[in-house]
C-alpha cells in the first residue's frame, strides 16, 4: 500500500503546474521600494529659471537670462526659451500638449514618436495669452 502512495504522490506531481512543484523556501519577501532622500537639495530664487532636460529629463535650475544650459549629468546642451517664445500644439497621434519653439514648422511627440506640422489649424496660443498675469492687489497706507 505504501508503494501506492507514493505513486499517487508522484502522480499529483506530474499534474500540478510547474510553480507548485517547486518548493517557495527560496524566494525572499520583497519590500515596496522608498525613494531615498536626496543629499541635497536645490533651492530656487527669484533669479533662477527651471527646465528639465531634453536628453534625460532631469530638472535643471539656471542662472535667468541664460540662453544655454548644459546639463551636468548627459552633458546635452539645452536651449533656454522664454514663455512668449514657445509655441503650443495638441499631438496629432495621441493628444498630449507639445511645446515648441516658434516658428518651427513641425514637432515630433517623446511618447509617441507622432511628427505633427505646425499650422494655423492647430496652433494654441501663447501661454502668456492663454492665463494672464495676474495683478498684485495694491495696498493703500491710511
Amino acid at each position: 500500500m505504501e508503494m501506492g502512495r507514493k505513486q499517487e504522490g508522484t502522480k499529483n506531481e506530474e499534474e500540478r503546474p510547474q510553480s507548485e512543484k517547486q518548493p517557495m523556501s527560496h524566494l525572499l519577501p520583497m519590500k515596496p521600494v522608498v525613494p531615498q532622500a536626496s543629499s541635497h537639495v536645490a533651492t530656487v530664487s527669484s533669479d533662477m529659471g527651471q527646465m528639465v532636460c531634453g536628453g534625460c529629463r532631469q530638472l535643471l535650475s539656471y542662472p535667468q537670462g541664460a540662453k544655454l544650459v548644459k546639463c551636468s549629468c548627459c552633458q546635452t546642451v539645452n536651449l533656454v526659451l522664454e514663455a512668449h517664445e514657445v509655441g503650443q500644439v495638441k499631438c496629432g497621434g495621441c493628444a498630449v500638449l507639445l511645446m515648441y519653439p516658434y516658428g518651427a514648422p513641425s514637432v515630433r511627440c517623446s511618447s509617441c514618436r507622432h511628427m505633427t506640422k505646425i499650422g494655423a489649424h492647430n496652433r494654441r496660443p501663447p501661454q502668456s495669452v492663454q492665463q494672464p498675469r495676474r495683478r498684485h492687489p495694491s495696498y493703500q497706507v491710511h
